[in-house]
């Protein structure tokens, strides 16, 4: 992943008030809220990560990020 789609996943996941957590097969979890984390998390293409959110508005949240990431952080292919 590229800094300009970590970014807009950050600002994305900082626009819900609770705690979101990104993980991946091998990494600790790292706030969906952290460029550096999202960047460290995401680093190859093809990388599975999972959403995991919790408190006020964490299924929304994570429904959102699936959409974003689905449709591709808005990008052409």
């Amino acid at each position: 992943m590229h800094a300009r789609a970590a970014s807009e996943l950050v600002k994305l996941a900082s626009s819900f008030t609770c705690k979101i957590l990104l993980s991946g097969s091998e990494a600790e979890a790292v706030s969906a809220k952290s460029v550096m984390g999202v960047l460290l998390l995401c680093g190859s293409k093809g990388t599975v990560i999972d959403v995991e959110a919790q408190g006020e508005q964490a299924q929304a949240a994570v429904d959102a990020i699936g959409e974003l990431i689905a449709d591709k952080f808005g990008e052409a292919e």
